[in-house]
């Protein structure tokens, strides 16, 4: 083992570090902390590790100080934690100047393959001169896992699947410049490929793949979540309940969904399921970053237990992978992307229930500034469509303090039309050119 750990530090220190699409993931500047990089399968974990190693060689690091070491190796099958040591001290004998000397930097991928490795982070941060990164796979590496495991030694950051700006880059069409301001023919090409990234996604591997190709892939993708991130992990045994619950939260994505209202469908078609299982399945699926649900806002906790939350899934291409109705879904698709964008910024999220009745889409608070109310319509075409959005609009921000309003709509079909219509208070733009202005922790 000590052997392979160190051949696998040689090659390291001595490989060029490979470029891919820059992720606009923004790390915490708290010293002192662990940096836990987590997200569901496929988002792109590994590419922000190398990154922050790229990163930092470029800001002046030696490139040997800077280590790269990945455990998903089937030549270090069985590992155990009292064997971790040997990676430090391995690369200390490698490079005996930096010992106490020069900050290294470790980066350590898939981690979590050896079983009781928290106890080694946590030594090797009080008595090394380093920085360590960790990630790994959403099955072993959880979020509340980390607060637990490190025991307040860890800050987490979450990478999500492209947005459309990463999207954009990776096809090399990102604009540069103010969005608001772009060309006329630029502003044309970048809502096509508004258009393809609501129906692809932004999965990374996914990228320019036929649908042939897209789909069974990302269905693969929410396959390994149900089978790694679930049964294995959680001994789940009503697989059927468990596959029937996702195909639902994922072709139907942007609904309202009550738990009681499942149980009763299932209980109707003979699938025996109780509600606490559908509650804690409901649960593994948003810790693996599968689905994001939104509830109600109200500041009643039981009214906000009670009621049905809004699902969605992490990427808006997972939705043409389980709609069944055989065509693009873009308010579905839409909407999606909105709610993940909103998560990127660190928003806080509910939806609004008037007492008329009318439903705005998000009510979302950012870590700094104002919240605002945001309502997503892919066409403002119609005048019909663009009377209702706007209605809704209104009765939300009467009973919500008069709070800056959005429609965001797909495209720029009757923006004008929509822009002249909206009520004072209520802003009308096509959410691709909202998406890239935006920044973390503000609207």
């Amino acid at each position: 083992m000590r052997d392979i750990i160190r051949q696998k530090l040689a090659d390291e220190t001595r490989s060029e570090l490979p470029v891919w699409t820059r992720r606009d993931v923004r790390l915490p500047t708290v010293p002192g902390k662990v940096h836990a990089v987590v997200g569901m399968r496929r988002s792109g974990k590994t590419c922000l590790l190398r990154q922050l190693q790229r990163d930092r060689v470029e800001q002046g690091a030696l490139r040997e100080t800077q280590v790269y070491f990945n455990f998903d190796d089937e030549r270090m099958a069985g590992m155990e934690a009292a064997q971790l040591h040997w990676v430090l001290e391995e690369y200390y004998l490698r490079f005996p100047q930096h010992r106490d000397q020069r900050r290294v930097g470790f980066f350590l991928d898939e981690i979590q393959s050896v079983r009781g490795w928290e106890g080694f982070v946590r030594r090797a941060l009080d008595t090394e001169k380093m920085d360590l990164f960790v990630s790994g796979s959403s099955a072993k590496l959880l979020s509340r896992e980390i607060a637990t495991a490190l025991r307040g030694r860890a800050m987490e950051t979450v990478v999500h699947p492209f947005s459309f700006r990463e999207f954009l880059r990776h096809q090399g069409a990102e604009p540069k410049g103010d969005a608001t301001f772009l060309p006329k023919a630029q502003r044309s090409a970048v809502e096509k490929l508004f258009a393809d990234y609501l129906l692809c996604g932004g999965f990374p591997e996914a990228q320019g793949l036929v649908a042939l190709d897209r789909l069974p892939l990302l269905q693969g993708y929410v396959d390994a979540v149900i089978l790694r991130d679930v049964i294995e992990r959680h001994g789940v045994t009503n697989v059927v309940a468990l596959r029937r619950l996702t195909r639902q939260l994922l072709g139907a994505a942007a609904g309202l969904f009550s738990v009681h209202r499942f149980f009763n469908d299932q209980k109707s078609q003979g699938v025996a399921v109780s509600k606490d299982a559908l509650h804690a399945m409901l649960g593994h699926l948003e810790d693996a970053f599968l689905i994001r649900l939104v509830p109600l806002h109200t500041a009643s906790e039981r009214q906000r237990q009670s009621n049905p939350r809004k699902a969605y899934p992490v990427d808006p291409g997972l939705i043409t992978a389980f709609d069944r109705c055989g065509r693009p879904n873009t308010g579905h698709a839409l909407e999606t992307a909105v709610l993940v964008e909103l998560e990127r910024r660190r928003c806080e999220r509910a939806y609004v229930r008037t007492r008329e009745g009318f439903e705005v889409d998000f009510l979302a608070t950012p870590m700094t500034g104002k919240p605002a109310l945001i309502q997503v319509c892919a066409d403002v075409s119609d005048a019909a469509t663009r009377h209702r959005e706007f209605h809704a609009l209104e009765a939300a921000r009467a009973e919500h303090q008069k709070l800056p309003a959005l429609l965001l709509t797909a495209n720029s079909t009757g923006l004008s039309h929509a822009r002249s219509e909206a009520p004072k208070g209520v802003a009308v733009r096509p959410a691709w050119e909202w998406m890239l202005e935006g920044g973390t922790g503000a609207l």
